[in-house]
C-alpha cells in the first residue's frame, strides 16, 4: 500500500485567478457540461477533502450526482459516495451541515489534537474526529487516509487549502478550468494564497492535456513526479 493516497487538486477560477466574487451570492464559474465532467472525477476517487471554511461559506454536499455512477460504483464493489474529509484548526463546524447530513459514506475530520478533544463530543454520530497532529499535519492526515484504503483523494478547496497542498508538495495532478471572465476585486478569493511553492520556473508542472469546454478551458497539469 502507497504511503498516501494520489492526491488530484480540482479548482475552477476566473481568468485572473478568482474563485468567487465578494457578493453574498455564489459566483458561478462553471458550466452543466464541466459540474459533470467534475462528477465523473469524483467518481473516480476514494474521498473528497474540503476545508472546513468551505463547508461554512458554501454548505456542499460533496456527493457523486450521476445515479449510473453511483451504480457503476457500487458494481465494483464501492460505495455509492466518496468518504467525505475536511481539516480545521479551529474546530468551529456545523453539525447540521450537508457535509455530515448527507451520503452514507464515511466522514472524517481532521484536527489538531487540542482542537480535536474538544470537537469529537460535538461530532459524535455525525463525523469520526481524527487528531492530526500539533500542529496539524497534512503528511499524518494522508498517511492515515492511506490506512482506510484510500488511493486517490480528491481536494476541491478553497484557497487555503489549495495553498497547503501545494506548498506542502503533496498533489500529484491539478485539473484548472479557467472561466472566461475577470473578477477584480483584491476582496475576493482566489485559487491560491501567497506562499512558497515547490512549482517555479525551475521545477515547472507538466502541462498534459489541455481541453475545451465551450468556452471553459480545462487545463490538466501533473505536479512533481506525476504519480499514477
Amino acid at each position: 500500500m502507497s504511503a498516501r493516497p494520489y492526491v488530484l487538486l480540482s479548482c475552477a477560477m476566473s481568468a485572473d485567478g478568482y474563485i468567487d466574487d465578494a457578493t453574498p451570492e455564489r459566483l458561478r464559474l462553471s458550466s452543466a457540461a464541466d459540474w459533470d465532467r467534475v462528477d465523473g472525477v469524483r467518481a473516480s476517487c476514494d474521498a473528497i477533502l474540503v476545508g472546513a471554511g468551505t463547508i461554512r461559506a458554501d454548505d456542499p454536499r460533496l456527493l457523486v450526482r450521476s445515479a449510473a455512477r453511483r451504480d457503476k460504483r457500487v458494481a465494483r464493489g464501492l460505495p455509492a459516495d466518496l468518504t467525505k474529509v475536511t481539516l480545521t484548526w479551529s474546530g468551529d463546524l456545523d453539525p447540521g451541515a450537508r457535509f455530515f447530513t448527507t451520503g452514507e459514506s464515511p466522514k472524517l475530520v481532521y484536527a489538531p489534537s487540542g482542537t480535536a478533544a474538544d470537537l469529537a463530543p460535538r461530532l459524535d454520530g455525525v463525523a469520526e474526529v481524527v487528531d492530526a497532529g500539533d500542529p496539524l499535519s497534512l503528511d499524518a492526515l494522508l498517511a492515515d487516509l492511506a490506512g482506510r484504503g484510500v488511493r486517490r483523494l480528491m481536494v476541491e478547496g478553497g484557497g487555503a487549502v489549495h495553498t497547503l497542498f501545494l506548498t506542502s508538495g503533496l498533489v500529484d495532478e491539478l485539473q484548472l478550468v479557467v472561466a472566461p471572465f475577470f473578477v477584480g476585486d483584491p476582496s475576493a478569493p482566489r485559487f491560491v494564497q501567497s506562499g512558497v511553492f515547490p512549482q517555479s520556473t525551475e521545477r515547472p508542472m507538466r502541462l498534459a492535456e489541455v481541453t475545451r469546454i465551450g468556452d471553459l478551458a480545462l487545463l490538466r497539469y501533473l505536479v512533481g513526479a506525476g504519480r499514477g
